[in-house]
């Protein structure tokens, strides 16, 4: 099962304990399916959740009569008295979705008819297709009332609210009560980011001793040129002795060539004295 599909299956089982809640999930169900008769919809968590709502509200386990659709449809403001039928509207009536529980409710309703979550492990991804425009500036509303910051953009005939950061899509799961799947993705991040922390250090270690094998082929290869040309005894007696310990220990660190001086001197002397012997290095070159 997707992690999409894991987070529809808890959603689908969640019931508001309010009734107001309650019918704010069943409006955005009905406004985003756009269904009068919701006995069959194609998502089976989609039609649970129908059942679930339609036997709490009402009673009843689908729509079977012109009374019963009467009885759903006014109550979420989507019913035509003068035809005495219903009419399912892209939008949900402000009235029902006041109070933050609607709110979260509406969400939820939304994101079981038309949303979907990436895979954390692959990428971070959470949309809900909307029938228009209207429906997604109600939605991104919504949404953005709990400060999150939910786009939209056009795809095909849909319009499509989305967000793309982690964070923002483990505050959608906490808006929506999916805290089972809000766990799961949370452990994925936690995991995400210590790998992602180890191959930063392993990285800034190859780089930084990758940088000091660089460092030190230059130093040997400066010597080299100053031996050949003019020989070490041309040089001061500290940068000889230095240039024959590098000689000595090719591989050795800078820290550590400090400690066979006599003297010893520390990693910011011995750097300055192959410094030195780089630039008499570079004089005879010149």
């Amino acid at each position: 099962m997707s992690f999409s599909s894991e987070v529809k299956e808890e959603l689908a089982k969640h019931l508001g304990t309010g009734r107001h809640c309650q019918i704010a999930e069943l409006a955005a169900l009905i406004a985003f399916e756009g269904k009068t008769n919701a006995a069959e919809p194609e998502n089976q968590f989609l039609a649970q959740k129908y059942h679930l709502l339609l036997k709490q509200l009402y009673n009843i386990e689908e729509i079977r009569s012109n009374e019963d659709a009467a009885r759903v449809f006014s109550t979420v403001k989507m019913w035509d008295e003068a035809e005495e039928k219903p009419a399912p509207s892209e939008t949900v009536k402000g009235l029902l979705i006041q109070q933050n529980c609607c709110k979260r409710a509406y969400i939820r309703g939304a994101f079981l008819a038309g949303g979907s979550i990436s895979d954390p492990n692959k990428s971070y991804h959470f949309e809900i297709v909307c029938r228009g425009l209207q429906q997604a500036e109600q939605l991104r509303d919504v949404i953005n009332s709990f400060e999150m910051d939910a786009k939209i953009v056009a795809r095909k005939k849909y319009q499509i609210v989305y967000l793309k950061e982690g964070a923002q899509i483990v505050d959608i799961l906490n808006v929506m009560e999916a805290h089972v799947a809000l766990m799961n993705l949370e452990n994925v991040r936690i995991l995400k980011e210590m790998r992602n922390s180890v191959n930063r250090k392993v990285n800034c270690e190859t780089a930084n001793i990758s940088k000091t094998v660089n460092a030190a082929v230059k130093q040997l290869t400066d010597i080299e040129y100053i031996r050949e040309r003019a020989g070490l005894s041309s040089l001061p007696d500290n940068l000889r002795e230095m240039a024959l310990l590098r000689l000595e220990y090719p591989d050795a660190p800078l820290a550590e060539l400090g400690t066979y001086l006599n003297p010893p001197v520390g990693k910011s002397g011995v750097n300055h004295r192959l410094r030195k012997i780089s630039e008499i290095a570079e004089g005879l070159r010149q």
